[in-house]
């Protein structure tokens, strides 16, 4: 049995992860199933929310890196 060497991973880029798999990837795969569904106003929320998500996301991580 092998372990993976986790040390060399930052807080940082853990979060980003764990953000990108819990909030912004849902959000906006249900955008694309509501444009399958044919709703394309509930479509366009989701899509977007992912993308204000991830904005808002690099705005705070600039801040807390300078």
């Amino acid at each position: 049995m092998t372990y993976v060497d986790t040390s060399d991973i930052s807080a940082q880029m853990f979060i980003t992860v764990l953000l990108f798999l819990l909030i912004i990837a849902p959000l906006i795969s249900l955008g694309v199933l509501r444009f399958f569904q044919a709703k394309k106003k509930s479509g366009f929320i989701l899509i977007g929310s992912g993308v204000a998500v991830y904005v808002l996301f690099q705005i705070i991580t600039s801040f807390t890196q300078a």
